[in-house]
């Protein structure tokens, strides 16, 4: 007779959870748990890490919920002087109740960014979100811990840490991460079918890593926790809705889809200190293009990098990141061309990129590398509320050496549409690489920057001007087919 499966894992109450002091919030006369955060601040192209923080908390938004923050000063003391709670397409206005205190209204789920006296670094990151739904019985809590093989493993309010860093996820369970709960360590879907993963608690590994990771895996769904990083690699039909990651550390993407198909991120808000999401072919061992891939209400905050990446890997680089040969060629002269196809962008809030590096610039980037081939990508409903240092957007077909062994092929059929910019940043690079490898066929509709809407046939525009002078745009060689409506 074989036995169940037990897992133990340690819990530590919830005295050892990293408290944040910087702020007290309540809502709904109900004061939240606060906690610090590291995030990522770049000077003089050097990093650093400083202290945020983070709270969250769950309502069904029946009815409006009162927010109060009292902010204590920070390390100089000082009364609120200027106030700012963004996106600033939320149109949230606060009031003040004395010059510490400040109250604001929710209506419905948001994630917000509270930044006082301009400090970003030190801000807080308010989560709100509905409850979770499930249509199966959570188990009583067990003093042995959850079994592994039961159909529903949940974390009650607490810390909690997982033995060897990691929890392997098996078909058909639903994890459930409570609200007050933190996870320590890896929720981990590789192989895997029907999994469930929702929050609204924390699931965060011990320094640096991921908190949830997708590999070869299909009908998975990550929901309403605060982590790190959730790659999903060579897997197919993945919702990752309402997730949070803020990362600290080097080369800390967000969400990262490698040669995946039918993957939706929604309402998502990534603070990371590398890419907030990235769309790539061949990578990481998981091999073939991406289709059928929709990003939708999320809120992104690239402390480096790209707020939104598409297309820097593929087949190319695959033997000389594995040392094997790829499976897919035939003879040594085969040339595979991955395809990244049928990306969409809806209803996106960009609310800093800050990237000296210019092959890294692009809070939009069409980066195509490693014999790539990008075609049919649409960006629709896209704000921007500060480049402080980058460009609104990058399409360029090239070969960045550090990671890629062949330039791309071509980006072709790519919309734009309803974008709208503070402005500021440096030059937006639209360029191919050779004749044989182009860009093409790209339409602007309604791009707005600094409230003016550039068109081809705007009134204020020189006849001698481009349409790209009007929006510190460089039109590059072997391009074709640009228009600005």
């Amino acid at each position: 007779m074989k036995k169940a499966l037990i897992f133990i894992f340690l819990f530590v109450g919830t005295s050892t959870l990293m408290q944040a002091t910087d702020f007290t919030v309540r809502v709904a006369g109900r004061t939240l748990q606060t906690y610090d955060v590291l995030v990522d601040e770049v000077v003089e192209a050097r990093h650093h890490n400083e202290t945020s923080s983070f709270a969250c908390f769950v309502s069904d938004f029946s009815e409006p919920q009162q927010v109060e923050v009292t902010w204590h000063g920070g390390a100089q003391g000082h009364a609120i002087q200027s106030l700012r709670i963004r996106p600033l397409s939320l149109r949230i206005l606060p009031t003040m109740v004395n010059d510490s205190t400040f109250r604001f209204t929710l209506t419905e789920p948001r994630d917000l960014s509270i930044e006082v006296n301009g400090d970003i670094y030190h801000n807080l990151q308010l989560f709100a979100t509905r409850p979770y739904r499930t249509d199966v019985k959570k188990p009583k809590p067990s003093k042995r811990g959850p079994n592994l093989t039961a159909p529903i493993i949940v974390f009650p309010a607490g810390k909690h840490i997982l033995p060897s860093d990691t929890l392997f996820a098996h078909s058909g369970q639903t994890i459930i991460v409570d609200e007050g709960a933190w996870v320590e360590g890896t929720i981990l879907c590789d192989n895997v079918r029907d999994v469930r993963i929702v929050g609204p608690g924390v699931v965060r590994p011990k320094g640096r890593g991921f908190g949830v990771e997708i590999r070869h895996s299909r009908q998975v769904r990550v929901e309403d926790i605060v982590t790190t990083q959730v790659p999903t690699g060579g897997s197919d039909s993945v919702t990752i809705e309402g997730v949070r990651c803020i990362t600290n550390y080097g080369w800390g993407d967000g969400l990262n889809i490698f040669a995946s198909s039918h993957v939706t991120l929604r309402n998502c808000f990534c603070r990371t200190s590398d890419d907030c999401m990235t769309v790539y072919a061949t990578r990481k061992g998981f091999i073939g293009g991406c289709e059928d891939i929709l990003v939708e209400g999320c809120t992104f905050w690239a402390d480096v990098a790209h707020p939104i990446m598409i297309g820097l890997h593929g087949a190319a680089s695959y033997e000389a990141e594995t040392h094997l040969q790829d499976p897919r060629k035939h003879s040594n002269d085969d040339v595979i061309c991955d395809t990244i196809r049928r990306v969409t962008f809806r209803n996106i809030d960009i609310l800093e990129q800050n990237e000296r590096q210019v092959d890294y610039q692009g809070c939009m980037a069409i980066i195509c590398g490693d014999n790539n081939v990008i075609e049919d990508i649409s960006f629709d409903d896209i704000r921007v509320d500060r480049i402080r240092q980058g460009a609104l957007l990058a399409l360029r077909v090239f070969q960045n050496e550090k990671y890629c062994q062949a330039p791309g092929q071509c980006i072709q059929r790519v919309l734009f549409k309803d974008i709208q910019s503070a402005g500021g940043g440096e030059l937006s690079i639209i360029e191919g690489y050779d004749v044989a490898r182009r860009v093409s066929n790209i339409s602007f509709v309604n791009l707005q920057v600094e409230g003016i809407r550039i068109s081809d046939d705007m009134p204020t525009k020189p006849r001698w001007y481009k349409t790209t002078d009007m929006c510190r745009m460089l039109l590059g060689s072997f391009v074709e087919n640009v228009r600005f409506e």
